[in-house]
């Protein structure tokens, strides 16, 4: 069945609209995303996951930042050394040493208006602490999406996070309190095993595991 002119041209209308509607709406949303960032919109990601690594800096540059990616501490540090971003993004076990490192030479340079957020696949209460301490914002564990990455650094001073889902299993606390007492014992296995009555090979097996969900 053929179609009239007159029903073409509705068609075309009824199109036009629906682009112009969805354009708006993508147009607003960057408005309000922009607004959030604020005028500085660097933004400095260091992850040794190359795959993860460009997918999050596409996805952080349609949000409205301006991205620098790097792969090694050494490379995160050596672009902090040129320019101090607004914001960062740093994985913590990255192959070439600690992603605190960058974080804690950011806060060095820029220590009231930068906001970092550490990412990581061994996320655990203890070192999210010292994390904060060296100056992180926030902490998220693997995989974390650009969305909640997006909101964990544009978060105003003093936002309430909305409380978990899923709260922590049984096997997930006993895993959070030996890391815990790890960071203690400055990450000495030997003492840290004798400190929870524990054989060394044991405490060396869970902690080269992932966090238990």
């Amino acid at each position: 069945m053929s179609l009239s002119s007159g029903h073409v041209r509705q068609c075309k209308r009824l199109h036009d609209t629906l682009s112009t509607s969805e354009f708006e709406k993508r147009r607003v949303n960057r408005m309000e995303e922009d607004s959030e960032i604020g005028p500085d919109r660097s933004l400095l990601i260091v992850d040794d996951d190359k795959a993860f690594l460009q997918r999050l800096a596409r996805a952080m540059e349609s949000r409205g930042f301006e991205v620098v990616a790097s792969e090694t501490v050494a490379d995160g540090l050596a672009e902090v050394r040129k320019a101090a971003p607004a914001y960062a993004v740093v994985d913590m076990r990255l192959g070439d040493g600690n992603g605190l490192d960058v974080i804690e030479a950011i806060r060095a340079r820029r220590p009231d208006d930068s906001r970092a957020i550490v990412l990581t696949g061994y996320g655990n209460i203890a070192t999210a602490v010292h994390a904060v301490k060296l100056g992180a914002v926030d902490y998220l564990a693997k995989p974390a999406d650009a969305d909640e990455i997006f909101a964990a650094l544009t978060a105003q001073p003093g936002e309430k996070v909305a409380p978990p889902e899923n709260p922590m299993s049984a096997d997930r606390v006993r895993w959070e309190h030996i890391q815990r007492v790890f960071e203690m014992c400055d990450r000495n296995v030997s003492e840290t095993a004798r400190r929870l009555n524990m054989h060394r090979r044991t405490l060396q097996r869970i902690l080269a595991k992932r966090a238990p969900r």
